[in-house]
């Protein structure tokens, strides 16, 4: 029997947008990913490791992770945690209309793990909590506001990237093409024909947004799936390469060791 990743789902059916405190008897987890939504976890106390992906990250309070949705984390708490969860659904962005906060998450989703200072996040997670629990439509003008402020209190201790002009709208629908489960395809054109452009335009773009070719981008997207796939599932690597579009098990082998630097059998012997 294979083993499958978890999905969990923390929101219903037709929320865009969830805040509750973080739950106090949370201390281990098992690696899982989330059902097609950005999560944003802020901590004021707790100790212990939070694993996303490949990398451990020591809890050291007060501090922000972000979850986007392709990757697989899993907690090792020690303490008593307190702190807030903000869940944020594509529907959420979708419908809203301030395009600030659509690039401030944007820039937050590049950030997985940030240390703010002073109290002032804190306050701002109590109010939204407070305002988003009322749950009147008539609130959603405060929500956004008060969303818009958090996210960019959250990225004044962020570490500045690349991006010159933000994330263009172009640059932004090629990630969220790359961040859907199970349709990565290790061909540029594919994407730029997805977006009604060309190969060298999307290029250009990337190149302008983040100083890497779109290649280079999809490549990261590639191998971080695949790690993902060697590390908390027992897929043989002909089935991650079959997952992951590859022709064959030697190409796939050959183009994980050429970027990962290890063979696939070698990374996930290293890891077990």
């Amino acid at each position: 029997m294979k083993i499958e990743l978890e999905i969990k789902d923390k929101t219903r059916q037709t929320e865009g947008l969830k805040i509750a405190p973080f739950r106090q008897h949370i201390r281990k987890t098992s690696p899982h990913k989330h059902n097609n939504y950005f999560e944003i976890i802020y901590l004021t106390k707790g100790k212990g490791s939070h694993t996303i992906d490949t990398k451990e990250y020591e809890i050291k309070p007060p501090i922000v992770f972000s979850i986007r949705k392709e990757q697989v984390h899993f907690w090792n708490i020690k303490t008593k945690p307190e702190g807030f969860v903000l869940i944020i659904k594509k529907s959420f962005i979708d419908s809203c209309l301030d395009k600030d906060i659509k690039r401030l998450i944007s820039e937050l989703s590049a950030q997985t793990s940030l240390f703010p200072k002073g109290n002032t996040a804190n306050d701002i997670f109590k109010i939204l909590l407070k305002e988003h629990q009322e749950n009147k439509t008539s609130k959603r003008p405060i929500i956004d506001g008060l969303l818009k402020a958090l996210l960019a209190k959250l990225l004044e201790s962020a570490v500045p990237s690349f991006s010159k002009n933000g994330n263009s709208s172009m640059f932004q629908k090629f990630i969220d093409l790359l961040s859907q489960e199970n349709k990565l395809t290790n061909k540029v054109n594919h994407y730029a024909k997805l977006l009604n452009t060309t190969p060298q335009n999307l290029n250009a773009t990337c190149r302008k947004e983040t100083e890497q070719s779109a290649s280079e981008i999809l490549s990261e997207h590639i191998i971080n799936e695949a790690k993902r796939l060697l590390l908390y599932t027992d897929f043989t690597v002909s089935e991650i390469a079959d997952k992951l579009n590859f022709n064959d098990n030697s190409h796939f082998s050959k183009y994980f060791k050429r970027n990962a630097g290890n063979t696939p059998i070698g990374f996930r012997k290293e890891h077990d």
